[in-house]
């Protein structure tokens, strides 16, 4: 928590001087664009669990799933109008992850693999606003990398309408192309044992920093005698397709609903290559083998309510259902009350239950017949509760000063019934 504190405290600093410099000007006159506001986010995520797909979904020390996160991110947002008085935004962020994972370890099978990681984030958006017509018009692009094991690029497009009733249509198209770097469990890739090896000693395979592997040879004392690098990495793509529409409608002073698809296609490598699978009757590991192609269809539906002008009822439900089996529902409501004009707080419950992928089994309890097999409990059947409370600030005048306008503190429980458990706490600062 404090390394999280003094990253915010960090990054605020280095923003106020440049909000020093800004004018407040009128929003509707013709102007290029302008810094309109920044957006600050940092979080902590913590997580303890067993049964992890890197160890085949074994339990005990070997299947340590705990996982630790680090996310810090801000997003500076332009804002400008044209000849036409149609209303520019202009977006750029920058997120960077730091996390740990006891099962990334484990991608050497004697646990000594590098079990930390590092992801980068840059995102850049722009639309244009017709406020007379109701329509807007987007185009974005993204880039994530974690090094050494996954780049990816995504590029979206967007479209809205709204009409005269109070309701508003919006269209998404958007595609994500990964390059993942086949790094495999240690004891799967294979070495050149006859020149690494001698008569008496003993070879011990590791996962290097920089994701290869090397064949340490043992002499009987015990010292290092030969190191062997395997060859360099290969990469596999995996591409996903989303089209996303939804309908928002105010049905009256108090309510609002809104309904939510998507239609979204993945091709490619889908499994990850360092996670183990174990046959019945066997002590010896294979790599993950999914289909390579999945659709899903993700179907929500939101509803706002007004409850007085302190309360407000945010119910959601969502539908899911993919071509590997998978179904799920999930439900939540979050209730924002306002105890002051400028003071609020949001308590909030989701819960989440699905059906295993018919490509799932636990440990050791594939077949060798089975043409598609994982033991990764992300596609396991479980159900799951996450429940937490949120804290919003934002004062007229600022916190601290007026150009600090918003202050939003979050915390969140999870659990699993696979025996996952999870905390998470997140900090949000608005300046504009």
């Amino acid at each position: 928590m404090r390394r999280v504190c003094l990253t915010v405290i960090g990054m605020c600093l280095t923003i106020v001087h440049a909000f020093s410099q800004t004018k407040d000007t009128s929003a509707y006159k013709s102007r290029p664009l302008r810094l309109d506001e920044v957006n600050i986010v940092s979080s902590y995520y913590t997580q303890t669990a067993d049964k992890s797909a890197v160890s085949g979904g074994q339990t005990g020390a070997i299947g340590n799933g705990d996982v630790t996160d680090l996310a810090n991110g801000i997003e500076i947002k332009f804002v400008g109008w044209d000849g036409k008085g149609r209303k520019n935004n202009l977006t750029g962020g920058l997120g960077l992850d730091h996390h740990t994972a006891a099962s990334q370890g484990y991608v050497d099978l004697n646990g000594t693999a590098k079990k930390d990681g590092s992801r980068l984030y840059p995102t850049l958006d722009w639309s244009i606003e017709n406020t007379k017509k109701g329509t807007e018009f987007g185009i974005g692009a993204y880039y994530s990398a974690e090094h050494h094991y996954y780049h990816s690029i995504g590029l979206n497009t967007s479209w809205s309408k709204k009409n005269k009733h109070n309701g508003e249509f919006s269209a998404k198209l958007s595609g994500f192309f990964d390059n993942i770097r086949m790094i495999y469990p240690a004891e799967l890739i294979p070495v050149d044992s006859a020149t690494v090896t001698t008569p008496g000693d003993s070879t011990v395979y590791v996962t290097t920093a920089s994701g290869r592997t090397e064949a340490l040879t043992y002499s009987t004392s015990g010292t290092v005698t030969t190191v062997v690098a395997s060859a360099p990495i290969s990469s596999k793509t995996r591409d996903s397709y989303a089209a996303s529409f939804g309908w928002t409608q105010v049905i009256n002073t108090r309510m609002q609903m809104a309904f939510l698809m998507d239609l979204a296609y993945q091709n490619g490598y889908l499994g990850l290559p360092f996670h183990r699978v174990y046959f019945k009757d066997s002590a010896t590991a294979v790599v993950e083998h999914l289909p390579s192609n999945r659709f899903k269809l993700p179907l929500g539906v939101r509803l706002n309510y007004f409850l007085g002008d302190n309360v407000i009822l945010r119910a959601y439900y969502r539908f899911y259902v993919d071509s590997w089996g998978l179904t799920s529902h999930t439900a939540s409501l979050e209730v924002p009350v306002k105890i002051t004009p400028f003071f609020s707080v949001s308590p909030f419950y989701r819960y989440y239950v699905q059906t295993a992928a018919r490509y799932f089994a636990p440990y050791q309890q594939h077949t060798a017949e089975d043409t598609y097999y994982t033991s990764n409990y992300a596609l396991s059947a479980f159900s799951a509760n996450f429940f937490g409370v949120g804290v919003r600030i934002a004062p007229p005048k600022g916190i601290f000063f007026k150009g600090f306008n918003t202050l939003e503190i979050r915390y969140g429980h999870y659990a699993e019934t696979t025996d996952l458990t999870s905390d998470v706490v997140s900090v949000a600062l608005k300046f504009r």
